[in-house]
C-alpha cells in the first residue's frame, strides 16, 4: 500500500515552526500545486528569549525564520497567537501530571490539542482543506476512502509515535510531505539549501520546547515549590531525601542523591513516586521489569479494534517496538507484553501498531511488575 496523492489541488495551511523540516514540507506542498499559506504558532506569552543552541522553539527568532522561509517559497504568511491555549492544554497539563506522580509527553499533547485541534479547527473554519506539518509519518488512503496513519518510509526518522493521538477526522485533514521520503536529514538540509531556505543549517530543537534550558526539575520547582520528602528502598528504609517528588520519573538513575550505596553495590533506580506521602522509592534495575499494563483515554487512528488482538507497541518517542497482546475492556486498554519491558511510567503514551499502521494510543495508568501479582499505580 502506498501513499495516495491528492486528486485535486488543496487549500493547505502549513504550520511553520521556523525549522528546516516544516519549511521543506511547506515548499514541497506548494511545489505539488497546492494553494499553501504558512502560519507560525506563537505559543509563548513571553517569546522575547531566543533559543539556546538546539533547545527551545517558538521564539521571535523562530517566527522570523519561518517568515523568511515563506517569502522564499512565495506563499502568504501569518502568525497566530495560541499561547493561552498552549499554556492551558500543554504546559499546565505537564505540571499537573508531574505533580500527580506521572510522566507526561508534552509533544504528543501538543499534536493532539494544538496542531490538530485548535489549529485544524481554525483552518477548517477558514476554508482550508488540510494542515501540513514537517512530521515524518505517512497518511495512506485506502480503496474505501478511509485514511490510515503509517510509519515514515525511513523508520530512523519516524515520528508516528507522537501522532498516535490523531483520530479519523484529524487524519482526513493531515498532510505530511516528508513522510514517504527515503532521505537522510543531511539530504533534507541539502534540499533546503537548494531551495534557498536560510534554515538549512539551523539546529533541530529538542527536549521540551517551553523549557529552553533543559532543566525540567528547575522548571517544575519554580511552579510547584519545594517539598522535602524521603527516598525509600523497597523495604521502606529511608536512604535519602528529595526536594519534591515531582522531580523524579520511573526508571531514573542519575541525580538521586542517595548517601550510601545499595547492599549489593549495584545502581538503584526510581521504582515508585507517591505524591500522597511525598516519597520516592528506589531499587534495583530488575524491579523495573513490567509484564502488563492498563491504559486509559484511548484514541484510535480510525475504527476502534474489536476483541483481543496482537500488535507491536512503542512506549517512547524513539523507543523500540515490542510484541504485545491487547484488548479493550470497559473503556480501558489492557496490554500484556511477550517479554518484560523496563522502566514504564504512568502518564506516558503507549502506541499500538499493526505492521507499519498506527492503530491508536492510550495513556498508561497502571503497571504490573514481574514480581507483583496485582497492578501498581506507580
Amino acid at each position: 500500500m502506498t501513499q495516495t496523492p491528492p486528486q485535486r489541488p488543496l487549500r493547505v495551511l502549513a504550520a511553520m515552526s521556523g525549522g528546516v523540516d516544516s519549511a521543506v514540507a511547506a515548499a514541497r506542498a506548494a511545489e505539488a500545486g497546492h494553494d499553501v499559506t504558512g502560519v507560525h504558532l506563537a505559543l509563548s506569552a513571553n517569546p522575547q528569549s531566543f533559543r539556546t543552541g538546539a533547545r527551545g522553539c517558538c521564539t521571535i527568532e523562530d517566527s522570523r525564520d519561518a517568515r523568511r522561509a515563506a517569502d522564499v517559497i512565495g506563499i502568504p504568511f501569518y502568525v497566530w497567537d495560541l499561547a493561552e491555549r498552549f499554556r492551558e492544554d500543554v504546559v499546565d497539563d505537564f505540571i499537573a501530571e508531574y505533580e500527580a506522580g506521572r510522566t507526561p509527553n508534552p509533544c504528543l499533547r501538543c499534536n493532539e490539542k494544538i496542531k490538530f485541534a485548535a489549529l485544524l479547527d481554525k483552518a477548517l473554519a477558514l476554508g482550508f482543506d488540510a494542515v501540513c506539518t514537517g512530521h515524518y509519518a505517512t497518511v495512506v488512503t485506502r480503496e474505501d476512502g478511509a485514511r490510515e496513519l503509517h510509519r515514515a518510509s525511513d523508520q530512523a526518522k519516524d515520528q508516528s509515535y507522537v501522532l498516535g493521538v490523531l483520530d479519523e477526522k484529524q487524519l482526513a485533514h493531515a498532510m505530511f510531505p516528508l513522510g514517504d521520503t527515503l532521505t537522510t536529514k543531511d539530504e533534507i538540509r541539502a534540499e533546503a539549501e537548494r531551495r534557498g531556505l536560510a534554515v538549512a543549517k539551523k539546529p533541530d530543537s529538542h527536549d521540551i520546547c517551553f523549557i529552553a534550558d533543559g532543566d525540567t526539575r528547575g522548571f517544575l520547582a519554580s511552579r510547584l515549590g519545594t517539598a522535602e520528602g524521603d527516598i525509600l528502598d523497597e523495604s521502606g528504609t529511608k536512604v535519602g531525601t528529595h526536594e519534591g517528588a515531582y522531580g523524579y520519573t520511573i526508571g531514573q538513575r542519575k541525580g538521586l542523591r542517595i548517601g550510601h550505596p545499595a547492599p549489593d553495590g549495584k545502581p538503584r533506580y526510581v521504582l515508585d513516586i507517591s505524591p500522597v506521602n511525598n516519597t520516592v522509592t528506589v531499587g534495583p534495575a530488575a524491579s523495573l521489569d513490567v509484564t502488563a499494563l492498563s491504559a486509559i483515554k484511548p484514541r484510535w487512528c480510525g475504527t476502534a479494534p474489536e476483541g483481543p488482538g496482537r500488535y507491536t507497541a512503542q512506549l517512547r518517542a524513539h523507543g523500540d517496538e515490542t510484541p504485545v497482546s491487547a484488548v479493550m475492556t470497559d473503556g480501558e486498554l489492557s496490554v500484556t507484553f511477550d517479554a518484560p519491558v523496563r522502566g514504564i511510567a504512568p502518564g506516558q503514551a503507549i502506541v499500538l501498531y499493526d505492521g507499519t499502521r498506527v492503530v491508536g494510543s492510550a495513556t498508561i495508568a497502571t503497571t504490573v511488575r514481574r514480581t507483583e501479582d496485582t497492578s501498581a499505580g506507580v
